[in-house]
């Protein structure tokens, strides 16, 4: 059976590598390292031996520019101790078939780089970003998330609704006009949207929607299916116990689904 190593970044501000590695373990991966950028630029780790990179959340670099602004720039323009460019390490990556997770501030992160939504096979090109959440403060709170069941996203493949917190005050979904939106939904790349806690359904409505995104738009993959990005932390709800209403038994399951779900597809 094939190994599953999951490669968790550090460094710079990152700070949820630990739940992330966590998560991943649990969900069956053999190995979730958590690993140093510096560490890849010098090769003392390489990205090839792994099958799965999360970009885990956090505040990167304090969130100076924008939030992951200044850790694009360093994917985008430095090289590794043998001269090789390390978006060229990224990219072969992903061509390989593996998978990538950036959750918050790594959603922030690949949504800079261009990794996501990769609208027509558009890659390392940014289409879309993420800006200031409406209420002009940070947002800290438990969410409801409705999911695309047509959606191509491995990670949320036969999952229906998912509860988990966010914790952000940069998560609302910007584009360069509402015929992107419309693409985005048609081609089923908003695979998580923000949904009222009643009814299930997106929503737009505060503070269900914790940060005006438009459409409720939570989440993108790309085409493949390989590469997601969310706002909302599923390793921040690796057991029962993370959620406020666990002993109502009103809860969804884990955010840890969300990591089992590549396990078994890179498997």
């Amino acid at each position: 059976m094939a190994k599953v190593n999951v490669l968790v970044l550090s460094g710079y501000g990152a700070n949820s590598q630990d739940e992330s590695a966590y998560a991943a373990r649990e969900a069956g991966a053999d190995r979730a390292d958590i690993v140093h950028f510096a560490d890849l630029v010098s090769r003392q780790t390489r990205i090839e031996d792994y099958q799965l990179i999360v970009f885990p959340g956090g505040f990167l670099d304090g969130d100076d520019l924008g939030a992951a602004q200044a850790a694009a720039q360093r994917w985008l323009h430095l090289r590794d101790m043998d001269g090789i460019p390390m978006l060229e390490h990224l990219d072969r990556f992903i061509a390989e078939g593996k998978m990538l997770l950036g959750i918050c501030n790594g959603f922030q992160l690949m949504v800079k780089l261009g990794l996501l939504p990769q609208l027509d096979n558009r890659k390392f090109t940014r289409q879309v970003s993420l800006t200031c959440n409406n209420s002009a403060r940070f947002e800290n709170r438990w969410v409801r998330l409705a999911v695309d069941p047509l959606s191509p996203c491995i990670f949320t493949k036969s999952l229906n609704h998912l509860h988990m917190p966010v914790r952000h005050g940069e998560g609302r979904l910007v584009v360069p006009d509402d015929d992107l939106f419309d693409r985005l939904e048609a081609e089923h790349l908003a695979c998580v949207k923000y949904a009222d806690s009643e009814t299930g359904d997106p929503t737009m409505a505060y503070p269900a929607n914790p940060n005006g995104s438009p459409r409720g738009i939570a989440g993108l993959c790309d085409p493949s299916g390989r590469l997601l990005g969310l706002m909302p932390h599923p390793e921040a709800f690796n057991q029962l116990t993370n959620n406020p209403h666990w002993t109502r038994g009103n809860y969804e399951l884990s955010g840890i689904v969300l990591f089992a779900n590549a396990v078994s597809y890179l498997r």
